[in-house]
C-alpha cells in the first residue's frame, strides 16, 4: 500500500493523486479492515432493508406501525401467528430455540 501511494503520488493524473490521498488519510482505517477481514457490508444491507420500509411505509397513519414493522423486520423477532403451525428454527441461528411440532 505504501509503495502504492508514493507512485500514485507523483503520477501526473489528477484523479489517481486524488484518491491517493484519501487513502492516505484512511490509510490505518484501510490497514485495520484488511487485517480484521471486516467490511460494513451487513450495516449496508440493513440500511437498505431499512428504507425500503420506510417506503413501503407511508401509508402508515403513524410512526409506531412503521418502527413495530421495521423491528419485525430488521430484528431477530419470529412471532407465532395465530392458526400456523409451529415451525422449528434452523440449527445453528444464534438465540433460536428448537420447537418439537
Amino acid at each position: 500500500l505504501d509503495d502504492w501511494m508514493h507512485r500514485a503520488a507523483y503520477c501526473k493524473i489528477a484523479k489517481v493523486v486524488a484518491v491517493e490521498k484519501k487513502v492516505r488519510r484512511r490509510r490505518d482505517d484501510i490497514i485495520a479492515a484488511v487485517e480484521l477481514g471486516i467490511s460494513n457490508g451487513r450495516v449496508e444491507a440493513i440500511n437498505n432493508k431499512i428504507k425500503v420500509t420506510v417506503r413501503m411505509g407511508y401509508g402508515f397513519r403513524n410512526t409506531d406501525n412503521l418502527v413495530a414493522l421495521l423491528m419485525l423486520r430488521c430484528g431477530d423477532c419470529q412471532p407465532q401467528l395465530p392458526g400456523r403451525p409451529v415451525k422449528a428454527r434452523k440449527k445453528g441461528v444464534k438465540g433460536a430455540k428448537s420447537v418439537a411440532a
